[in-house]
């Protein structure tokens, strides 16, 4: 596993599973919901919806029944742009998950209903990643894909050597949930020897203390001009290092910070580390949120196009990142569905909310 140019002008492919999100319908809690809002989604598809509509070439791959919920679920992501040739067909059900959205101080809740689903019974030798991999240069996973069952990670590990023997750029997102972990080994135990295969690695604090064991720094600005973040960057700058020597290989490492003041305001802001060195963004102020779900998926996104697009410049692709980020919280659904201008608008100021005409 050897260290490699990040550049790439080849597609990005993301691995993970799609799953039927069923929302109460304005801020209902579950015990008052008499219907559900059906949408698509999912980490690693939330990725690769946000590249297609940047306009990089991308493909997701999972494995879904053959159904007619599965079909209308391919239609969505085929709608998105997204190539689909990689997708493979058996298993039992979609995977769900229900999502009550919180509201002031009472927190959001989600309930999975995903165990037995046709990824979390995923196992190697299922997917063609030589034919996948062919004309790729990007490999994105996350560790939900590894969550969900040991023949999962086991996938993930084959899915890994085979891209690294192809010579792709691989990128993880650590995404930690708590609630997925029942299949009896603890996430740092099945994560760290796949984390190595990394040249980028995507979380939040937490998200590193969990499977790495570096306890956060933390954020806690409480409005766009707050300046605690920035007498913290020494210590994000020693957090980095330690992610470093944990993952050798690893060039670039992202941690997209937030600090909720309640459900619907949030302050976002970033950091990379690479080559020994710390670049951050500024803060995004969100008081009137619309859907935080996806925010962080949005993120990875948007931080992938801009390693690609940008290959020289790690700042604009970092701001590129965090303006992406910042615009789907105020986007309904787990598809970040904005534009290259749009975001590029948002990293030049443009936070009027004006109508465009």
């Amino acid at each position: 596993m050897n260290k490699k140019s990040l550049v790439t002008g080849k597609k990005v492919v993301t691995f993970g599973e799609v799953m039927l999100r069923l929302t109460t319908s304005g801020f209902s809690r579950f015990s008052q919901a008499n219907e559900f809002i059906a949408t698509y989604g999912g980490s690693e598809a939330n990725v690769a919806v946000s590249l297609a509509h940047f306009g990089i070439p991308t493909e997701f791959v999972t494995r879904l029944p053959d159904n007619a919920v599965a079909r209308a679920c391919l239609a969505s992501l085929r709608a998105s742009g997204l190539g689909t040739e990689g997708i493979v067909f058996g298993g039992k059900r979609l995977g769900l998950y229900y999502l009550e959205s919180g509201a002031a101080f009472r927190n959001s809740n989600v309930v999975y209903d995903r165990e037995g689903s046709s990824f979390a019974t995923l196992r190697p030798g299922m997917i063609n990643w030589e034919a996948i991999f062919a004309d790729a240069g990007w490999f994105h996973w996350s560790g939900i894909a590894a969550a969900l069952s040991q023949e999962g990670a086991d996938a993930c590990h084959e899915a890994l050597e085979i891209a690294d023997r192809m010579g792709l750029t691989i990128s993880c997102d650590l995404n930690y949930r708590k609630k997925l972990w029942n299949y009896g080994r603890p996430a740092a135990e099945v994560m760290q020897p796949l984390i190595q295969y990394s040249d980028v690695i995507f979380g939040a604090e937490p998200e590193y203390q969990e499977i790495l064991g570096i306890q956060p720094v933390g954020f806690k600005a409480v409005d766009a001009t707050d300046t605690s973040f920035y007498s913290s960057l020494p210590a994000f700058e020693s957090f980095g290092q330690k992610v470093s020597e944990l993952v050798p290989r690893c060039r670039k490492t992202f941690l997209e910070l937030r600090n909720s003041i309640t459900s619907n305001h949030n302050l976002l802001a970033a950091v990379l580390y690479s080559d020994g060195t710390l670049k951050h963004t500024g803060i995004y102020d969100i008081e009137h949120e619309v859907d935080r779900v996806g925010a962080g998926d949005a993120f990875v996104g948007g931080l992938i196009y801009g390693l690609i697009t940008y290959p020289d410049d790690d700042q604009q692709a970092l701001e590129f990142a965090l303006a992406a980020s910042a615009l789907k919280n105020t986007v309904y659904g787990d598809f970040n569905l904005v534009t290259v201008e749009e975001v590029e608008s948002l990293m030049g100021g443009n936070t009027s909310g004006r109508v465009s005409r």
